[in-house]
């Protein structure tokens, strides 16, 4: 069944090829809970650790990477929702964090209707792309909503590769088809210099028979688009954010920890290529 599903897709997953050294890269998955957020956070610390200077954009209405970073959400007066809405320069929306070398954008509740009102503009798919646009850093990541919509669609024409954490269980697996086809779609008529980085495995129970499943059905039909790197289940990982710290901060040698450190490295790995 998996393969029938995405063989018809290792088409779209191409390593990336060499581009300019700032790297924008947009954090997909239209399913919740697979450990976007939490990933989106600790590889941008891991890559801080690694001497990169990082901006984490938030494009998801809950505007949880800005609480995961001990940012309180009633602090930022100007979010990503104005630059969508009111033009404003995302350079007035840039907030320093507790990691040193990494800034966000935050997001806001609103941007959950800001489809609505820009639905009809002249652009709306490319107001993140020039609005980031001269931003002077190593690595831009883009924490994209849990929904294929318009946010989304910004993101990957803003994007210049994709990375797609994938939770090890087996209902993670419908809906990467329908990203793949949306990831050709954006790369055919918005982006076509747009690339996959890799796919993810996250939330990895090496407890459990159906985590190892997923993982080796992923591996076998995807390959080398899978990254080395696997992120266990980790209590740690899951209580860093109530104490607004990355989990490489909270707790550095959790094995959460370890292996967002891993993931970091092998993200620069793939772009020195």
């Amino acid at each position: 069944m998996f393969a029938k599903n995405y063989g018809a897709y290792r088409s779209v997953i191409k390593f990336r090829v060499t581009m300019a050294k700032q790297r924008i890269i947009a954090i997909v998955n239209q399913k919740g809970g697979v450990g976007k957020t939490t990933t989106t956070i600790n590889m941008a610390a891991a890559l801080t650790l690694r001497n990169q200077r990082v901006l984490l954009i938030d494009l998801d209405p809950q505007g949880n990477a800005a609480t995961g970073l001990g940012i309180s959400k009633s602090t930022c007066k100007t979010t990503i929702y104005d630059v969508f809405i009111d033009n404003t320069p995302i350079s007035s929306a840039v907030i320093g964090t507790i990691v040193p070398g990494l800034d966000i954008v935050p997001s806001h509740i609103d941007l959950s209707g800001a489809e609505l009102q820009i639905g009809n503009r002249q652009g709306r798919t490319t107001i993140l792309k020039n609005a980031i646009r001269g931003m002077e850093y190593d690595y831009i990541l883009i924490d994209c909503p849990p929904s294929l919509n318009l946010l989304t669609i910004n993101a990957l024409a803003a994007a210049k590769s994709v990375l797609v954490p994938l939770q090890c269980e087996f209902f993670a697996l419908e809906g990467l088809s329908q990203l793949l086809q949306t990831v050709e779609m954006a790369k055919a008529n918005i982006n076509s210099s747009l690339v996959i980085d890799g796919v993810m495995l996250t939330m990895h129970d090496k407890r459990n028979k159906l985590s190892d499943q997923v993982a080796t059905d992923v591996i076998k039909h995807l390959g080398r688009a899978v990254f080395k790197t696997i992120i266990p289940r980790n209590v740690r990982v899951a209580e860093a954010p109530s104490f607004g710290k990355p989990v490489i901060m909270y707790d550095p040698k959790c094995a959460g920890s370890k292996a967002y450190m891993r993931l970091g490295d092998e993200i620069l790995e793939r772009h020195a290529e």
